[in-house]
């Protein structure tokens, strides 16, 4: 028995839960207030048979080590260790090609702490890390931060932490794995990635140091150096801050957005807590998956440089898309958050933020307008199509109906046009928000193969990537298949750790209202099904062709084309 299984076997879920809420039985199930945000009724159901969780209200829901691991800010295989120490549950070694992975991944980590471990002393206990500490201290920082956030030195040499970390039995190649050494260009050797820089330790939502950020103290280029991608970072998978930073942004319902570090480290300790900074002025999706498990509100507190402007207009774009409601704030000019708390205090800052903070959209149309002349049909007609474009990635349909209305006022064209644009299909995007969030086959597969392990041994080597293209889950089915592949774990545990929690949520929320028996045949059937709807879609795109070879009279592609619509004829008959 693997251990998740044995896990589950002694496990209570309604014990676990009840230590974060309080829990009264209605039938086979329990209720409660959420942990997870504030409400007044309850709408957090736990099912102790299928030993899940799930909330009607945000959306939370999971199994026992999800529950464990968002509530006690743990990692998945920190969290099998904490539920193995409470149950009394020997923890195994870990094996195979998963736990050859894991190890390795293990040994970043800890390359990292001992790196860490150097940093940290060279500020406190050499004469040019002193300089450096010297150098904080001017910039406001308080020893108390400095302790708190971790923050080191990297010596002005060559191979200091090279050398360090060769003392302590740590391997070139690991070293270099790890993006804290570069080989020398002469052919021989390596030398240190951070030098002469104050060190920033970057964490993960665990609380793991994952990378460093290194702000020069000799004024050379670049101003600030980040790690590189390692198989345990990735700069548009992070957000600086966010493990100290999550409680708070879950109890003010809003995540303030800043850029660097000065700015997060300014902020935070002036009491400000609600934070998170981007490093760097090119917000990603994930790093907004990674924020909407926390909150769908974000104020963005860029520089109000050119840069910074770019940036924010960039974001919001995102923002809009995700589902998220966006407000900018523009300090006075000459301003970052990090000068402006200091020169003016915690209140100011808050005050500005909450009074003068502009709805994101406005701010967009606003900017792009300004740099338009508008008085040219052509110039006002393409940005319309623009911002029409944005406005049709909306989710929401009440929200997208109000910036319709706000692009007819400011534009001057009656809302009837702006939809007809939007039917007609410019965009080509307004469509994947009116379909349903997941097709009954493609949300009743994923069920069974997170809950029947062996059903799912069987099924999972039919699938092929290209049958899922296109699908709501198309992400979820292809990390299952990578995890299949490298023998690791098939959990909610481990995919949550992995993708955005919005897209597991309705599949654990069916998972508990869903009480039928599942077989191989069932799962086979789901499967056929999503392959004829993949193929259907391919034929319809392969006639369109076609048809457009037919007028252009071009024969020796009409031909392949032809025959190419045989083959898929063929396998969708196949699957009949």
């Amino acid at each position: 028995m693997e251990i998740t299984d044995l896990i589950k076997e002694k496990a209570d879920i309604v014990e676990l839960a009840s230590q974060y809420t309080n829990l009264k039985q209605r039938g086979k199930r329990w209720f409660g207030l959420c942990p997870f945000h504030s409400e007044k009724t309850p709408s957090f159901t736990v099912d102790p048979e299928k030993k899940l969780y799930h909330c009607f209200g945000c959306g939370a829901g999971g199994d026992i080590f999800t529950l464990i691991m968002e509530k006690e800010k743990l990692s998945f295989w920190e969290a099998i260790k904490f539920l193995c120490q409470k149950y009394n549950i020997p923890l195994p070694e870990r094996g195979s090609e998963h736990s050859k992975i894991n190890a390795e991944t293990e040994e970043l980590y800890k390359i990292h702490e001992e790196a860490l471990k150097f940093f940290r002393k060279n500020l406190i206990s050499t004469n040019e890390g002193g300089k450096a500490f010297a150098y904080l201290l001017k910039r406001g920082i308080k020893k108390e931060s400095i302790d708190f956030f971790k923050i080191g030195y990297a010596l002005k040499s060559w191979n200091s932490l090279y050398s360090y970390l060769i003392k302590k039995g740590i391997s070139p190649s690991s070293i270099e794995k790890a993006g804290l050494i570069i080989p020398s260009q002469k052919g021989e050797g390596f030398y240190d990635r951070f030098r002469g820089r104050i060190i920033f330790p970057i964490f993960n939502l665990s609380g793991r140091i994952i990378a460093f950020g290194g702000r020069t103290v000799y004024e050379e280029e670049p101003k600030y150096l980040n790690s590189p991608e390692t198989p345990i970072y990735s700069k548009g998978n992070s957000l600086y801050g966010l493990n100290w930073a999550k409680d708070s942004i879950r109890e003010h319902k809003e995540a303030i957005l800043v850029e660097g570090y000065m700015d997060y480290i300014s902020l935070y300790q002036a009491g400000i807590k609600n934070i998170v900074a981007s490093l760097g002025t090119s917000l990603t999706a994930s790093q907004l998956s990674l924020l909407q498990r926390f909150t769908r509100k974000v104020c963005i507190n860029y520089d109000s440089d050119q840069a910074g402007q770019s940036a924010t207009l960039r974001s919001i774009s995102l923002c809009l898309e995700r589902g998220l409601e966006v407000n900018i704030s523009l300090l006075p000019e000459g301003h970052d958050p990090d000068s402006f708390v200091k020169e003016r205090g915690r209140q100011q800052y808050l005050d500005y933020i909450n009074q003068k903070s502009i709805p994101g959209f406005e701010f967009l149309c606003a900017s792009l307008m300004n740099s338009r002349n508008l008085d040219l049909p052509q110039e006002k007609s393409q940005l319309l199509r623009e911002l029409i474009e944005i406005v049709s990635k909306i989710p929401d349909n009440i929200i997208r109906s109000e910036y319709i209305k706000k692009l007819s006022e400011y534009f001057a064209i009656d809302e009837s046009e702006i939809r007809e644009i939007i039917k007609l299909g410019t965009d080509k995007i307004i469509a994947e928000f009116e379909k349903e969030e997941f097709l009954p086959a493609e949300k009743r597969l994923l069920q069974i193969i997170l809950e029947e392990k062996e059903i799912a041994k069987k099924i999972i080597p039919h699938i092929n990537i290209n049958d899922i293209r296109g699908l709501k889950s198309e992400n979820i089915f292809e990390k299952i298949l990578n995890n299949f592949k490298n023998e690791k774990e098939l959990s909610i545990g481990v995919l949550k750790e992995e993708i955005d929690s919005s897209l597991l949520s309705p599949i654990i929320q069916s998972m508990i209202e869903n009480q039928c028996e599942a077989s191989l045949e069932e799962a086979m059937d789901c499967l056929n099904t999503l392959k004829k709807l993949s193929l259907q879609k391919k034929l319809r795109e392969i006639q369109k062709e076609i048809s457009k070879l037919e007028k252009e009279g071009n024969s020796y592609k009409l031909n392949i084309y032809l025959d190419l619509k045989q083959k898929i004829t063929k396998d969708l008959l196949a699957l009949m």
